[in-house]
């Protein structure tokens, strides 16, 4: 199985509000503090699991005849899905073929029932919270630039776990799965 994700269209969070949280005025770190920003909103995608800006995604998966959850969310629309044969071109799908569900807690389903001579399937989806950053909730938004600013703070050794102050920002939205 694949995933690949586009970047997102608009940051979560816009540099200058990192800079004004650590009153930085000057444009001398600005490529550095983009890095950090880039990797709080990796940090705050991942601990919430969740997709917080809402971007294209591609996966490519098995057909089994069952249904399959997909691997990133917010779901906010399926958008297609293609057979893919063992050898030859990518095919499209008759729409009584497949079956697709978005449930309540935003994770996507599709289902493959016609297996003919498809191997796998590639189903593309929108997944993220909001539109764009802005739409992003406040105490998210808040704890990547927390984050960012522990990052610049602590730059020779990086956590790999956000500290209490930022977990607690973020823990109201954070969804797990269970094996």
């Amino acid at each position: 199985m694949t995933v690949t994700m586009e970047s997102a269209a608009t940051p979560v969070v816009a540099l200058d509000e990192v800079k004004t949280y650590l009153k930085i005025t000057l444009a001398d770190d600005d490529v550095l503090l983009g890095e950090l920003l880039n990797a709080a909103t990796d940090m705050a995608e991942r601990f919430t699991g969740q997709i917080l800006v809402d971007r294209a995604v591609e996966e490519v998966m098995p057909v089994t005849g069952e249904w399959q959850r997909l691997s990133l969310r917010p779901v906010r629309a399926v958008t297609g899905v293609t057979g893919i044969p063992a050898t030859g071109a990518e095919f499209a799908l008759a729409v009584d073929s497949y079956g697709i569900d978005i449930d309540r807690n935003g994770d996507g389903w599709v289902r493959l029932g016609y297996r003919g001579i498809a191997r796998r399937m590639r189903v593309t989806y929108r997944a993220g919270i909001a539109a764009d950053g802005a739409g992003i909730p406040e105490a998210i938004r808040h704890g990547i630039i927390r984050l960012a600013g522990e990052y610049y703070a602590q730059r020779d050794g990086l956590e790999t776990r956000p500290p209490a102050a930022v977990s607690a920002l973020w823990r109201p939205w954070r969804r797990m799965r269970l094996s």
